[in-house]
């Protein structure tokens, strides 16, 4: 893409009343457009971000074998009322509202009610089961305080997954593959090594629930860490009896500032029996469908990110997700940038060339703020050298490369990274 036709444009400062350091400089390199408090819109560069985001979850999501659908974010009252989840004593986040007629709705937080009920006319006999069946959906949720940028919002993509087994074992088996596909999901994006399986609670489905937090200081949770086993216990849950559960003692553990990314809900037959959700067995007995839940924010991913990686002089992509491979610099040789460009792109190299008519100085800062892997400049002085010249984001020296060697050299250092 030439930046010359990008409709965003890099801004110096962000909003006053903007104190998150993900917003900041997601609003300031052009990614995301701040509507309201809690309320974000994504803007190309973060669009295409996200999608990224997305897609790794997808392709996981379909390896488990779960099939992906799109609900409604309009809700009917009664389905709530059945789990006495429409009360806002009960549930204070709701954002509600009405048909002309009357009728009273909501607009959906989570998907749990709505997916149940939905299945229910397909599932009949020990035949129609297990499956899973997975959305991203727009939730609503009318957070009191909406101060962690998108990381915390008040309208949000939401992937979830929700599993429908025969029984407890059944639904084990695929639980413990969403944990594996989540902890692919995780490095795939480029946290993994800061992400880690949080024993959390299990609310009124289970002992424990199963959270992911990464160490962050942005982060909105306390958890105690054993980096020797990779898990974690939220501090909600930690206790003498939490620590014996796991084979842990205190003095093992470390307290760390973390953000929830995802979590995996054993849900049990909670919703099955609101909706009387049952299937006939193989003796022609009657039973209640296993159920259990499991969500990560795509958004919340990407501020997790910015907030982990960004440096002073601006935000650090992953390779994985990040907007543009490539940002291309030419600083005259126009006609040597414009075969570059060619080159690349027909490589599968995803380019953002800076063709404007700026000075070199506030491209390599936009550059730097926008936060490509790699910048890559055609310059007098790289052709000199003998090439273009090419600094990876993280680099603080450029080396020099011949343009015919330029593709090698980004898959080669991609795969080292």
């Amino acid at each position: 893409m030439r930046q010359s036709e990008l409709f965003t444009k890099t801004q110096k400062f962000a909003p006053k009343d903007e104190v998150s350091k993900n917003a900041q400089l997601l609003i300031r390199a052009g990614f995301v457009h701040k509507e309201m408090a809690g309320v974000y819109a994504f803007l190309p560069l973060g669009w295409r971000v996200m999608n990224k985001i997305m897609t790794i979850i997808r392709e996981e999501m379909n390896a488990l074998g779960a099939q992906e659908l799109y609900l409604t974010a309009l809700q009917r009252k009664e389905l709530w009322e059945r789990t006495d989840r429409w009360d806002d004593a009960k549930v204070d986040v709701w954002f509600k509202t009405a048909l002309k007629n009357g009728t009273e709705l909501g607009l959906g937080f989570t998907h749990e009610e709505a997916m149940t009920a939905m299945v229910k006319p397909f599932v009949t006999s020990h035949r129609s089961l297990p499956f899973s069946a997975y959305q991203f959906q727009t939730k609503f949720r009318n957070e009191t305080r909406a101060k962690s940028g998108i990381m915390r919002s008040r309208e949000f993509i939401m992937k979830d997954l929700y599993s429908f087994s025969r029984d407890a074992a059944e639904h084990e088996k695929f639980y413990e593959k969403a944990q594996a596909a989540y902890e692919r999901i995780f490095r795939r994006v480029g946290i993994g090594a800061q992400t880690y399986t949080t024993f959390a609670s299990g609310g009124t489905f289970s002992k424990y629930s199963h959270e992911y937090q990464t160490v962050c200081d942005a982060g909105e949770d306390i958890i105690y860490v054993h980096e020797g086993k990779g898990i974690a216990v939220n501090e909600e849950v930690y206790t003498d009896e939490v620590l014996a559960d796991l084979g842990l003692s205190r003095d093992e553990l470390v307290q760390k500032k973390a953000a929830e990314v995802g979590n995996v809900f054993s849900l049990g037959t909670k919703f099955s029996d609101a909706y009387d959700l049952t299937y006939t067995d193989e003796q022609g007995e009657k039973r209640a469908v296993v159920m259990g839940s499991y969500g990560i924010g795509p958004a919340r991913v990407m501020g997790v990110v910015t907030e982990l990686f960004a440096d002073e002089r601006g935000l650090v992509w992953p390779h994985s997700i990040a907007p543009f491979t490539v940002h291309l610099i030419n600083i005259g040789r126009d006609d040597d940038a414009a075969q570059l460009y060619a080159d690349l792109t027909s490589a599968g190299v995803e380019v953002l060339w800076d063709d404007r008519d700026e000075r070199p100085g506030v491209k390599f800062a936009d550059a730097d703020l926008i936060g490509c892997p790699y910048r890559v400049v055609v310059s007098d002085k790289a052709a000199a050298a003998g090439g273009v010249e090419v600094k990876q984001r993280t680099d603080e020296t450029p080396v020099t490369r011949a343009p015919k060697d330029l593709v090698a050299y980004i898959k080669n250092s991609r795969t080292q990274t």
